[in-house]
């Protein structure tokens, strides 16, 4: 699987979400989401959404690891200030 499918599905599945994956061997994933919807919910609620976007992928070891980091807008651009 490449990084571009996992980017589609995430932000196809959380509509207005942007998301930056990544990966060195198409097997494990590091992905950033920025998603309005994550706001009020706690980081293992906002995981489980990112996992619900890619159905059966991850059963079926398509995707073996995949690294979140997840932030509303708001977090992300005050991340982005700092930087």
């Amino acid at each position: 699987m490449q990084p571009k499918e996992i980017k589609k599905m995430i932000e196809a599945g959380l509509p207005g979400a942007q998301a930056k994956v990544y990966s060195n061997d198409n097997t494990h994933f590091e992905a950033v989401v920025i998603y309005a919807g994550f706001a009020d919910k706690m980081i293992v609620k906002q995981h489980q959404m990112v996992y619900a976007t890619l159905g059966n992928h991850i059963q079926s070891n398509d995707i073996h690891a995949l690294s979140l980091k997840t932030y509303t807008p708001q977090e992300w651009e005050k991340i982005q200030t700092q930087a």
